[in-house]
């Protein structure tokens, strides 16, 4: 789980905005956060099948969004890929 500073720092630097917390851009980005701190889990801790559960749905969360942000903002979501290092 991410602390309240690291997602702060996701948020000013993601945000579409001045006042913006959950815009499709800044959620991707926390879900990406949280995706890789359970994927270092999970590298120490093989048998954490409720934290593996998590991960798959958060993972599925990120696509999900991703998918709607290219339907309703192609550059929007290219740029933010190229910035999150995903596919």
């Amino acid at each position: 789980m991410l602390d309240i500073k690291a997602k702060q720092k996701i948020i000013e630097k993601f945000r579409t905005h001045a006042s913006d917390t959950g815009s499709p851009q800044v959620q991707i980005a926390i879900l990406s956060e949280e995706v890789a701190e359970l994927t270092k889990h999970l590298k120490d801790h093989k048998k954490d099948f409720s934290s593996r559960r998590g991960l798959i749905k958060k993972v599925n969360e990120r696509r999900r969004l991703l998918k709607y942000l290219e339907r309703e903002d192609a550059k929007a979501a290219t740029a933010l890929k190229n910035a999150l290092e995903l596919n």
